[in-house]
């Protein structure tokens, strides 16, 4: 067995030999040796492209000192006031071979009550480690959020897309890495692992200039390993171009070539679970269920021509901060943004969809300011590392810039949308409702919230579950967008072509 090391504190320089120390204790613990001081409620992984996040949720606050080592990536964590205990021992399991940033986790007693984790990362992170009061349906919680040190761009995955569409790209899985700590409980090493590399600078309008002077057969790019591929640099003398048919106009052909971007935002993901049905149906998975849907739908669709495409904040379980929802579909230049929900109330019996957009004073009603106030709450359910937001108050500046423009065409796509829902479903409000929603406050994007039935109705949660409800409301939004679009044209997006 080790010789037991001291408490000084670890120092940054962290050693590889004294990194993974202690791993001979962790299987001879008994019952006998478990902690008097916090108890584990839950342990937690949620993997996302964006970020992986570890959470550790206890009855009492944790003490944690974390150390980064860059090579090989990983982060090394000791929580003070806890032995290792089944639930602890849990967490090492949770690591999904999919997980883009964590490879493994290994667990073990580094000294009398403290326990060190160490994440074996599968690239270098930006690793942030914070603490959480209690707040329902939660107690403290101590996170652990692995950011790619090259952080995802949003365009990305319409690149991909695009590039699937015009039958040129394909995913290339990298080499995982894997874990070794001697005596150490630990995730068996994943064989591969996806590794997403950041696009140049303005990808989507080179593809649109491709498309617009598309080659018969483009050759297959890897996503995985090359950035979005460049136009090839001019010969010093260039042969002379053939000149295009009469019939074809090039100016106009590339002006109209243009893709119509419509941002989903299904609501709450990853520790927030958002409101839960009588039966235990979860609004988070509810509302990315529709999404995937509507994804379908606007993926297949053309508008005057174009092409359309959807952008999710999210496509799949993890938390997403709600003014890093606006910022995500500000960075791809989304023409609309559609944040989808599942409504709930005190009491069983109100039922009904609903369709909000922004309010420039007041909120309309008492419920929509409620409703409000209740969803400006997701941040604080879902984990939100405050400490580490930078320039809060030009953030905060810049979602107050909503214009009353902007709220006017929020009120067309939201009459739109409604008059569709109320086709097919009851309807809670016949107009469309305004409050403070942080999460439409993109300045520039016709942005609406849409409640698609109170699921803390049981009759409500019963047609929320079902798949053939969920198609109907992916239906009647795709129809009501199509509407939107007939009356209020996408404005010419300002590129270089």
């Amino acid at each position: 067995m080790s010789k037991t090391p001291s408490s000084t504190p670890v120092p940054f320089g962290l050693s590889r030999r004294s990194l993974l120390q202690a791993g001979g204790v962790v299987l001879l613990l008994g019952r006998q040796h478990l902690a008097q001081g916090a108890s584990i409620v839950a342990v937690r992984v949620w993997p996302a492209p964006d970020y992986s996040r570890v959470t550790l949720e206890s009855d009492i606050p944790l003490t944690a000192k974390p150390v980064f080592v860059p090579s090989p990536p990983r982060l090394a964590v000791d929580v003070e006031g806890l032995d290792l205990n089944p639930a602890l021992k849990e967490l090492v399991a949770k690591v999904r071979p999919d997980d883009p940033n964590i490879a493994s986790i290994r667990v073990g007693q580094f000294a009398p009550g403290v326990v060190r984790l160490v994440i074996d990362l599968k690239q270098e992170a930006r690793p942030q480690v914070f603490t959480l009061p209690p707040i329902s349906p939660y107690k403290n919680r101590l996170v652990l959020d692995l950011y790619p040190a090259k952080a995802v761009d949003p365009l990305a995955d319409l690149i991909a897309d695009r590039l699937r569409e015009a039958g040129s790209g394909s995913a290339v899985a990298g080499a995982a890495g894997s874990a070794g700590a001697s005596g150490m409980i630990a995730t068996p090493p994943p064989a591969v692992a996806t590794a997403p590399q950041p696009p140049q600078a303005d990808p989507l309008g080179d593809l649109i200039a491709q498309r617009s002077t598309a080659t018969p057969t483009p050759p297959p790019v890897a996503i995985a390993q090359a950035p979005f591929p460049q136009r090839p640099a001019p010969t010093p003398v260039p042969p002379p171009a053939p000149r295009p048919p009469p019939s074809v106009n090039i100016a106009t052909s590339r002006r109209t070539d243009r893709i119509i971007i419509v941002a989903l935002d299904p609501g709450h993901g990853g520790e927030d679970p958002g409101a839960t049905g009588p039966s235990g149906l979860r609004e988070k998975d509810v509302v990315l269920k529709i999404g995937h849907l509507l994804r379908e739908r606007i993926n297949d669709a053309h508008i005057g021509g174009n092409p359309m495409r959807a952008f999710m904040t999210r496509d799949a379980d993890f938390f997403v901060p709600l003014a890093t929802r606006v910022d995500k579909a500000r960075r791809v230049q989304a023409d609309l943004f559609i944040s989808i929900h599942a409504d709930a109330f005190t009491t069983p019996a109100a039922r009904g969809a609903s369709v909000f957009a922004l309010s420039e004073r007041g909120a309309s009603s008492t419920a929509a300011r409620w409703l409000a106030n209740k969803e400006n709450q997701a941040d604080l359910v879902g984990g939100l590392n405050v400490g580490g937001l930078q320039d809060q108050h030009v953030q905060r500046m810049l979602l107050d810039m909503s214009t009353t423009a902007q709220i006017k065409d929020s009120l067309k796509l939201g009459n739109s949308l409604l008059g569709e829902i109320g086709s097919m479903a009851k309807l809670h409000k016949s107009k469309v409702e305004q409050a403070g929603f942080a999460v439409l406050k993109a300045p520039d994007i016709p942005s609406v919230l849409v409640e698609t039935a109170f699921i803390s109705n049981p009759e409500e949660e019963a047609k929320l579950r079902s798949s053939a409800y969920q198609e109907q409301l992916a239906d009647a939004l795709m129809v009501g967008i199509r509407k939107y679009f007939a009356h209020n044209p996408p404005l010419a997006r300002s590129r270089s072509v």
